[in-house]
């Protein structure tokens, strides 16, 4: 390599590398308001190429719900700053920052940014950050597939064996259609509303995610220590079957290593305890604990403040998405989840908890009891 070329390459970016290095959407955007040039992370957030998006109107990509952006968009030439306007591109509903500023000496032409707003302010009150969960319509695309195929199989075999036996294949073709359901939400990880949520019945809840991480992993002991007297709780059972195998299949790896393994899953009706967030104007009770217990050496004291953020991961080869998800299922439901750590004592080994406070149903909105 030439001296020059040292000199080249080892020089200040350009323009157009600059723009590629920006976290944040850029679009550019021509008289008509038609769309002629997106930078990387816009087509993350758009879900579509430049070569696709150029040339389109930007009121056909982006259907801005807020007539006041909209119409200060077709004035033209005026400079416009939004917080937290509400968009969708496709079917996905996106929060985010907006600004869109006109370019003097091209009239007509104007430089929009977009930053990702209501993924940011969601995780922030746990105090996670999202970024770097890229292409999740790819990401879905690539497992829903695959997911098809094992629901097809499993229901091809279960029709082949008697009916007493069909159990394992129901399980499989259950699961199936609950992953596929979590991913469409994982799809908008953070963009999305909270799915609805109702009454259920703890202890049938835990024992359909137990159910799961037996047929997963094998046989393994858990020791249920319940309360049986427990109210039915408000959530949304696919999600908290989900945040259950998660805490349960992570207990088991950790405890897996020790001479005598152990998890201990116990509820408890824990009075007093109040979220310190609001809904509906008033502060939620969240009474009904639920706890994951394992035996386990416990989490590197170095990442145990940061377990609930992406990509931040205990096992050796873990991808840190596990307990971030957790906790976002965890707070879609008005919950909270908390992990704390007993260290070992004479006599005793140390203990690992993860729990999960959740509230109660109120007798109106009815349900089965735990």
């Amino acid at each position: 390599m030439t001296a020059d070329a040292r000199g080249a390459a080892a020089g200040p970016p350009g323009p157009r590398e600059q723009l590629t290095g920006l976290t944040f959407a850029v679009l550019l955007v021509s008289p008509g308001l038609l769309i002629r040039e997106v930078n990387p992370a816009g087509e993350n957030l758009l879900g579509q190429s430049t070569r696709r998006l150029r040339g389109r109107p930007l009121l056909d990509v982006l259907d801005f719900g807020d007539p006041l952006v909209r119409n200060r968009l077709l004035e033209g030439d005026v400079q416009l700053t939004a917080r937290g306007a509400r968009l969708r591109v496709e079917e996905r509903e996106i929060v985010a920052n907006l600004t869109v500023s006109p370019m003097p000496q091209h009239p007509g032409w104007r430089v929009m940014t977009l930053s990702d707003a209501g993924q940011g302010e969601r995780l922030s009150e746990g105090g996670e950050n999202q970024s770097g969960l890229r292409g999740p319509a790819v990401l879905a695309h690539e497992i829903k597939n695959p997911l098809a195929a094992i629901r097809g199989a499993a229901q091809l075999v279960g029709r082949k064996l008697p009916t007493g036996e069909r159990g394992l294949t129901r399980l499989i073709t259950d699961e199936v259609d609950r992953i596929a359901e979590l991913i469409d939400r994982m799809q908008r990880l953070g963009r999305e509303r909270a799915q609805p949520i109702g009454p259920l019945n703890l202890h049938a809840t835990i024992r359909r995610a137990l159910a799961t991480v037996h047929a997963a992993r094998g046989p393994g002991t858990v020791r249920e220590e319940f309360d049986p007297s427990l109210p039915p709780v408000l959530g949304n059972e696919g999600a908290l079957v989900q945040v259950l195998i998660n805490l349960l299949a992570n207990a088991r790896d950790a405890s897996d290593g020790m001479a005598v393994p152990e998890v201990v899953i116990r509820t408890r009706f824990v009075s007093g305890l109040v979220m310190n967030v609001m809904r509906l104007g008033r502060p939620v009770k969240l009474p009904i604990e639920v706890q994951v217990s394992d035996n386990g050496p416990g989490i590197d004291p170095a990442i145990r403040d940061h377990i609930f953020e992406p990509f931040v991961s205990a096992k050796k080869n873990g991808q840190g998405l596990g307990l971030a998800l957790v906790s976002k299922l965890v707070r879609d439901m008005d919950g909270r989840i908390t992990y704390d750590r007993e260290e070992p004592r004479a006599g005793a080994g140390g203990w690992t908890h993860f729990r999960i406070h959740l509230p109660m149903a109120r007798h109106e909105q009815g349900g089965a009891g735990a």
